[in-house]
């Protein structure tokens, strides 16, 4: 998993983005329909067209940083707008990576084992 300081915001671009692009175009997308400084620290999270691939992209200070996870089975879970921008708690972030549903998580109880 990606380590995210604190403070730091997690974008999720809402719609489908071209997964060909690169860092730069996909930090021109952030600034352009996100509204938002790819160069500030945050992270930006883009799903490609089948929702079995996102890219993340964040700029760590030091230079720019792109993560690409693709899924074996099934999507990513993804907003159903169209088009704009929700922000993800570091934790919904880790979820959505894993592939669970990090709009609606269930905690589970497991008893401890007798003895």
């Amino acid at each position: 998993m990606i380590p995210v300081p604190a403070n730091t915001r997690v974008w999720l671009a809402a719609g489908v983005t071209d997964m060909r692009k690169g860092f730069a175009a996909l930090a021109a997308q952030a600034e352009a329909v996100l509204k938002q400084n790819p160069f500030g620290g945050h992270l930006f999270v883009f799903r490609g067209r089948r929702g079995d691939l996102v890219k993340v992209i964040w700029w760590d200070g030091q230079g720019a940083c792109m993560f690409m996870k693709r899924l074996e089975k099934g999507r990513f879970v993804w907003p159903s707008a169209k088009e704009g921008k929700v922000a993800l708690s570091p934790a919904q972030l880790s979820m959505l990576l894993e592939g669970i549903d990090w709009r609606a998580p269930e905690r589970t109880w497991r008893p401890l084992a007798a003895g």
